[in-house]
């Protein structure tokens, strides 16, 4: 073995052999080991280069398909955060794949499990750990649609979920890429409206340790151990090709792909936890670690380790990762898990970080869409609002206010009139804009609106802590009565309900995004917090599309309406007038008796409508009114006067549907209407 390029990190194959390099700074020296395909270690090679941290070498005679891994040796000081271990073999952190199981065996961890203090473990870990996989350079993939913000409308699922019960498709299809690439499975969004597919985590993860004493296991994704490789659960015998393929044929269908990434943490846990990668290479440059304890690691993440946003190694990988999943694997976006991390400096979060400010100025990822969860549970870590121009957030404060207006809560009228104005009031600084408020009220974290409407305490028996994890606060209504109904008037409630708000995401100006199912009523039983359900209560029950087919096509209908109506979907806040090229758009809300609603109505009257009004230079001009009744009882309102054309009645969840005769408007309680007049 020779020396090969500190400047291409990870495994690279050419026609004579491969390259190999990683960053492991603090290490002494790092071995490339060679794996058999039935596992056996065949060959160890020192790493024979080492340049500003990087260990390198060439090895002729690999070819691709190779199994590899490392061993990192240097000094054993836990107390000082030093934890080389060269009897644990450590996953590439740039692998583009890996092979084989993880097992929860005592050789995984790099000590001897409860020691004070920690003692060396000295069993070898690479019967129990996978293994990487030297692969062949991929060609890029051909970029997706490009879809504008304004006209973006956001799915998250997971492909496990999404696949594992679907009607259409065959056992060897289901929970794998290929199952979502499926053509039903694609014409079921196509048809719904959907332009942005969201993947939940697809990079490879192990199970937690207590998961696998509950004979559970991991279904979201969120404990990653290798940040560029797909995980072998969701594929066959080739998972960057099956995945890759998988976007080519969701691109040719005309939708992105956006993928929800976990960098804020590793699966490798807090200090009691395993060795996999990441520890093993150099424990204090890509963990956060308390200053005057370094053996204590900073939870900033709330899952026992938090990646060090300010490390340029860690930069480095972020930037890296991103780069080939962007260009290689085709996404068209990213949806960062607690993404507030990536803006963290030891003393607290800073929207003007580096490495929130080179994601956006890369030039591999400018035209990619970049989603912010802008939380972490860390001290002071809600900065809803705070990210910089380039990014969307997911908006909270929209599900919350939102649930909370159609719960009936009292003084929720004018908040939920700033959740339909696109959250102004906490986006608005001048430089972004509505699209910026990512909009939900329902998402893999939570109840399913289905279940927002059926239950008002979690029910998460199922997942072994308790029922003490998962959300505490739904701002949800059972209508009565516990869970599962068949009461026709509680279940008539209970479906108006849903449609009001999918509604309201829908009707409201920032960018919308829906939970998959929900447009036909999944439930998971109650189950808020299901990242350990890989079942029956995590996977979508494709059977309410046949149930109520009826509520499956309003949904599609008030997606379609939303594109074909650019009112819905203004590229900037509205105040006083917005000059669009179409002409200048003003907004009005008004009382039930079409007055300009007055101070007071704000907070505790919860009846309106939202005019918002087109005016150009030719005769043609366009009004909306979004008629909100969120009061008990039935509201006559008085529309205001229709220029160029009388009033037409588009959508309405009232039940029977809102009657429109000659500008007045009768609705039930707790519906919502849209009405538009136009040439």
């Amino acid at each position: 073995m020779r020396a090969g390029d500190p400047a291409t990190l990870g495994a690279v194959a050419d026609n004579k052999g491969a390259r190999f390099a990683v960053w492991a700074a603090a290490a002494d020296y790092v071995e490339l080991c060679l794996f058999s395909e039935d596992g056996r270690e065949t060959a160890r090679h020192r790493l024979p280069g080492t340049d500003n941290g990087v260990h390198h070498g060439y090895l002729p005679g690999v070819v691709p398909g190779q199994l590899y891994g490392f061993r990192a040796h240097g000094e054993w000081a836990p107390d000082r955060g030093l934890r080389f271990n060269p009897a644990k073999l450590l996953i590439d952190p740039y692998a583009r794949e890996i092979r084989g199981t993880f097992h929860w065996h005592d050789a995984v961890f790099d000590h001897v499990r409860d020691t004070h203090p920690l003692e060396l473990n000295t069993q070898d870990s690479a019967p129990w750990v996978p293994k990487c996989v030297l692969r062949e350079p991929f060609e890029a993939l051909s970029p997706g649609p490009r879809i504008a913000w304004a006209d973006t409308i956001f799915y998250e699922t997971n492909v496990r979920g999404y696949t594992m019960r679907h009607p259409a498709l065959d056992k060897d299809l289901r929970g794998r890429f290929s199952g979502m690439a499926h053509r039903e499975v694609l014409e079921h969004i196509k048809a719904l409206g959907i332009t942005s597919v969201e993947l939940m985590p697809v990079m490879a993860w192990i199970d937690e340790h207590h998961l696998d004493g509950l004979g559970l296991r991991n279904y979201w994704g969120y404990n990653s151990v290798a940040f560029m490789a797909p995980m072998p659960r969701l594929a066959g015998k080739d998972p960057n090709g099956e995945f890759r393929d998988m976007v080519q044929t969701i691109h040719d269908a005309g939708l992105e792909v956006i993928l929800d990434i976990a960098l804020n943490h590793t699966g490798e846990g807090d200090g009691r936890g395993p060795t996999l990668s990441f520890r093993g290479l150099d424990n204090l440059a890509y963990y956060r670690t308390e200053p005057d304890a370094p053996s204590a690691y900073i939870n900033d993440t709330g899952t026992g380790n938090t990646m060090d946003a300010d490390h340029p190694a860690v930069q480095q990988l972020v930037l890296d990762s991103l780069r080939h999943w962007a260009v290689t694997m085709g996404v068209d976006g990213f949806r960062f898990d607690l993404a507030s991390i990536l803006g963290r400096h030891a003393n607290g979060f800073n929207s003007e970080h580096p490495l929130l400010e080179a994601i956006v100025e890369d030039p591999a990822l400018k035209n990619k869409k970049m989603i912010a969860e802008p939380w972490d549970p860390g001290p002071g870590g809600y900065q809803l609002g705070r990210f910089p121009g380039r990014w969307a957030e997911w908006n909270d404060r929209f599900r919350d206010d939102v649930r909370r207006f159609w719960r009936g809560d009292e003084g929720m009228s004018g908040d939920f009139a700033r959740r339909l104005h696109g959250s102004a009031d906490v986006f608005d600084n001048g430089e972004r804009q509505p699209s910026a408020s990512v909009n939900f009220v329902s998402a893999h974290d939570g109840f399913t609106v289905r279940d927002a409407v059926s239950y008002e305490h979690r029910h998460n028996e199922a997942n072994g802590e308790g029922n003490r994890d998962g959300h505490g606060a739904n701002y949800s209504s059972n209508h009565g009565i516990e869970g599962h109904s068949d009461d026709e008037e509680i279940e008539a409630r209970r479906r108006r309900h849903r449609l009001n708000l999918i509604a309201t995401v829908l009707l409201s100006q920032g960018t919308p995004m829906l939970l998959a199912g929900d447009e036909f009523g999944n439930s998971q039983g109650g189950n808020n917090n299901a990242y350990a359900q890989d079942n029956e209560t995590g996977w979508l029950d494709w059977s309410g599309l046949s149930d109520d087919p009826e509520f499956t096509e309003q949904v599609r209908e008030l997606v379609w309406l939303r594109r074909e109506l650019p009112l819905l979907r203004l590229g900037n806040y509205i105040h006083d007038g917005l000059d669009t090229a179409a002409g200048r758009v003003s907004i009005s809300w008004l009382s039930p008796d079409a007055d300009p609603m007055e101070e007071h109505e704000w907070q505790h009257d919860k009846s309106k409508v939202v005019l918002l009004k087109r005016e150009s230079d030719s005769s043609k001009g366009e009004q909306l009114a979004i008629v909100v009744n969120g009061a008990d009882r039935e509201v006559y309102f008085a529309l205001p006067e229709a220029d160029p054309v009388p009033w037409r009645l588009l959508f309405s969840s009232a039940d029977p549907e809102a009657v429109l005769t000659n500008g007045k408007l009768v609705m039930s309680g707790r519906s919502i209407a849209l009405l538009a007049s136009r040439q």
